[in-house]
């Protein structure tokens, strides 16, 4: 063996027994029962703004229990979104003024009252703050009376709901510069404090006005991934997430627990052909292999998605096809049978590619079938797809060129070569409509590829302005297959979804984390005030 290689691995190996040794040297056990360890799963970063709604805390690009507020609405154990702080809800006939009223016996965690002057100053503060959470389409929220809210939007909306779902309500006398170290809210619980860099204590919320936890105080970590299962075996945690790598470990005094959550991972193919575009000197826009339609449909049938679940997660993840298979308003007409690689170069000849020099890559007038792929190396399963994505590309003729690179390099390049991407939010206006609704280029992550399809675009308009959830559902579902295209796979294919990857656990012996709903396992503590030990 190389003596460097050697070296180079016990040099690792230590940075991740001494990273998880910081963790653990904490004292985070004791002997009280009431007392809860959490390890952060790596999509509930440590907040760098502190636990602040208005900065992403709870709300935006992952959704999550902020702990220490509260939403007007939230997800009951069946999954379906119902009052919390809200006792209901109704839209006007045109779809632009939603009200919602308001339960009168709440208190803030300081003792001041909630009441719906807090409600429209956090709606008003997040949109003019830019948070995470996407509110351009609110023009303002107005407190009719103490117990009434009316949200005004500039055009209507079937999914706005899903806004009141996860925004954490603060106090009006909100204070941005000290808000996120000392929060106030409405939750079960409150910060007691944290030591930034290493962890957070939450304690029990004396004024919460629902069932009050078992859990008197929460100690969540947010550790590197790499140190994820030696944080396990220390004993020293009762939630402890699993790494990619650690899928086929077990760990004495834990159960492993497997968690749905719809985490759909893929590959974004350029849409656009390359026309010497470049937006604000540094977006290049366009690539000629991925524009042609016979590369994405030869991926998508050439590439075997059973395989590649075994492979890489061990099978503790399905195929997935269209990014949302697993909700309510999927298309399971807009699939297609994969893993056939016969096919998929009966596809690129019909297309016009062939080997012509003998190389095992297919080329087209001149255009040799080959383009980079973009993926963070800090994720190991993003890594892993993305390595195997290329191996089994190369089974059917297309070169795959595998660039490991940190976000911002990633987000420059997304629109000139694929990109290894994954969503997870149940809500249609991320998961589809910022998915696939042309847009011009903006630099912002949805729609990478840049696809646009005008009968896509007008049934994503329909599901938009609906007050009818099912009716909206039904034209979500249409718009992956219209007229021959569509973004489905069976359709204009601008994607190459991958895997449905599930959120899991190391849980401690005597842990019970009582009725969760399905399809959001990356919210673990969504319903902690059920949570109990034996």
């Amino acid at each position: 063996m190389d003596k460097k290689l050697l070296i180079g691995g016990v040099v690792v190996l230590i940075a991740i027994i001494a990273g998880a040794f910081m963790f653990m040297g904490n004292s985070h056990h004791d002997s009280d029962p009431t007392h809860l360890v959490v390890a952060a799963h790596s999509n509930i970063k440590e907040p760098k703004a502190g636990f602040d709604p208005l900065t992403g805390w709870g709300c935006g690009h992952q959704n999550y229990n902020p702990l220490v507020q509260s939403c007007l609405f939230k997800t009951d154990s069946n999954g379906t979104i119902v009052p919390d702080l809200a006792t209901g809800y109704s839209i006007s006939d045109d779809g632009k003024t939603w009200t919602v009223n308001l339960r009168n016996d709440i208190k803030f965690s300081d003792n001041s009252t909630l009441d719906a002057e807090d409600v429209a100053f956090t709606f008003n503060k997040a949109k003019e703050t830019e948070s995470d959470l996407d509110l351009t389409n609110l023009a303002n929220a107005t407190a009719v009376n103490s117990t009434t809210v009316q949200f005004s939007l500039v055009e209507p909306r079937s999914t706005f709901i899903y806004d009141l779902r996860y925004l954490g309500i603060v106090p009006a006398e909100y204070n941005n510069a000290t808000y996120g170290e000392h929060p106030i809210g409405s939750g079960p619980y409150v910060l007691d404090h944290w030591d930034k860099g290493q962890q957070a204590i939450f304690k029990i919320n004396d004024n919460y006005y629902d069932k009050k936890p078992y859990f008197t105080q929460i100690t969540l970590v947010f550790p590197e991934e790499s140190t994820w299962l030696e944080l396990a075996k220390s004993n020293d945690f009762d939630v402890v997430p699993v790494a990619t790598s650690a899928l086929n470990q077990t760990v004495d005094g834990y159960q492993f627990v497997e968690k749905s959550a719809g985490r759909a991972q893929g590959v974004s193919l350029p849409y656009l052909p390359d026309n010497g575009t470049v937006y604000n000197n540094t977006y290049k826009i366009g690539n000629n292999v991925t524009a042609d339609k016979s590369i994405r449909e030869a991926l998508n049938v050439g590439i075997d998605r059973n395989k590649m679940v075994d492979e890489v997660f061990s099978g503790h993840a399905k195929p997935e096809f269209t990014g949302v298979d697993t909700r309510a308003y999927a298309n399971n007409a807009s699939k297609v049978a994969d893993g056939n690689i016969d096919q998929a170069k009966q596809i690129l000849a019909q297309g016009g590619w062939k080997d012509t020099n003998g190389d095992g890559i297919v080329e087209k007038n001149g255009t040799k079938a080959s383009f980079d792929l973009y993926y963070p190396p800090d994720y190991l399963d993003r890594q892993s797809l993305s390595t195997v994505f290329a191996e089994q590309a190369k089974q059917i003729g297309i070169e795959v060129n595998l660039k490991g690179a940190d976000w911002d390099t990633i987000y420059q390049n997304m629109y000139s070569s694929a990109a290894l991407m994954q969503q997870t939010s149940p809500d249609p206006y991320k998961s589809i409509y910022q998915q696939y609704h042309s847009k011009e280029v903006d630099g912002f992550y949805m729609n990478p590829n840049l696809y646009n399809n005008s009968a896509s675009d007008a049934l994503m308009e329909q599901a938009m302005h609906s007050n009818d959830f099912n009716q909206a559902n039904s034209y979500w579902s249409q718009s992956a297959l219209v007229n021959g295209g569509g973004w489905g796979p069976a359709g204009d294919a601008p994607w190459v979804w991958l895997a449905n990857y599930d959120y899991n656990y190391f849980i401690k012996n005597g842990v019970n984390m009582g009725n969760q709903p399905d399809g959001l396992g990356n919210d673990i503590l969504i319903n902690i005030c059920e949570w109990t030990r034996a």
